[in-house]
């Protein structure tokens, strides 16, 4: 018996040493390998930059690595995403890549993209190749999930049926946008024209000017995205809907000004306290009570909320498939583990 024992043995030995050389990390700044494709530390360390704030408190060693950690989950992911979507023949072309760049960068002058590449220690190729991820990965998603989804008018109005108290307004309810010109410029808020006012005179300038043009047609949603130095830029300038008590801790005189709108009227120009000016816009009011199903805008409102719903969760399961099938090695959590909490410089 101790003949055949000590040949298992040895067996045994050699399948462990291999494990362990396979195992063994293929070089000290690889964090992590997705099917023989290697992510590095700096990839991983560069996306971690992006995310912290400078200007806020340093994080703990044990924040800091919590936060590399799952950034490095999430380049796992993206790398199997990216290799079923190679697989499938949906990678972005040149055209794609270069269409949204050249989207990305138009909100800034080149000296305040450059500046913005240096900050998150990008090149314009490292960009590029980020594009084409990106844009790869969400050509995958609308194929393999996306395309999935199908809610009826009969999930709507078992949703409708079910939570009927949801749709039960307490109080009216304005939907407001707002084109917004200020003397004092914020860096970090950009418009498609990149334009922003300097001075008190510029402001009222260009506001005038925005003022004329709404006038003359020009579609309120466009101006506000091209010209609107605030946050809501993006957006349009939608503020959304806003209750009215909320509008009572506003300025009285914009209280005012919003409840004697008409649905689809813009003000003229309102003096902003402080400097600068606002126009603002009536998008939709709500009455309060019940609202019905039969209501467009409650019947979308529930079929963009389940759809949203379901997509989470079919994007979930697809990508927990795709991970069972990918061969995973997570080299910094296991460096993490064995350290009990460090991680070698």
């Amino acid at each position: 018996m101790s003949r055949r024992i000590l040949p298992l043995l040895a067996v045994a030995v050699c399948v462990l040493i291999a494990s362990c050389k396979r195992d063994a990390a293929p070089g000290p700044d690889v964090w992590a390998v997705v099917n023989g494709k290697p992510i590095l530390r700096a990839d991983v360390e560069r996306a971690y930059r992006s995310r912290v704030n400078a200007d806020a408190p340093d994080p703990s060693h044990e924040e800091e690595l919590s936060l590399q950690i799952n950034i490095l989950d999430e380049l796992i992911n993206s790398e199997i995403l990216l290799e079923r979507a190679s697989e499938m023949n949906l990678v972005a072309t040149d055209a794609d890549v270069e269409e949204k760049f050249t989207e990305s960068k138009s909100p800034y002058t080149e000296e305040e993209f450059q500046n913005k590449l240096k900050e998150s220690g990008l090149t314009v190729d490292d960009l590029k190749n980020e594009i084409r991820r990106e844009l790869s990965i969400q050509k995958l998603l609308n194929r393999e999930v996306l395309a999935k989804i199908s809610i009826t008018d009969k999930d709507i109005s078992d949703f409708y049926n079910q939570n009927r108290a949801q749709f039960n307004v307490a109080e009216p309810q304005y939907r407001i946008a707002q084109i917004v010109v200020t003397p004092r410029p914020d860096p970090s808020i950009h418009n498609r024209k990149n334009d922003k006012a300097t001075t008190e005179t510029e402001a009222r300038q260009k506001a005038g000017i925005l003022e004329q043009k709404l006038k003359a047609g020009t579609d309120f949603t466009q101006l506000a995205i091209d010209y609107s130095e605030d946050t809501s830029a993006s957006t349009g300038g939608d503020l959304g809907f806003i209750p009215e008590s909320a509008l009572n801790q506003s300025d009285p005189v914009l209280k005012k000004t919003v409840l004697s709108m008409k649905v689809g009227e813009s003000t003229a120009l309102i003096p902003v306290k402080g400097g600068g000016y606002r126009i603002l816009k009536l998008l939709a009011k709500e009455a309060a009570g019940q609202r019905e199903l039969s209501d467009p805008q409650v019947q979308q409102g529930i079929r963009d909320m389940l759809r949203n719903r379901k997509e989470q969760l079919l994007r979930a399961a697809y990508l927990a498939e795709l991970r069972d099938e990918a061969r995973i090695t997570n080299y910094m959590a296991r460096q993490v583990l064995e350290s009990a909490g460090k991680l070698p410089n």
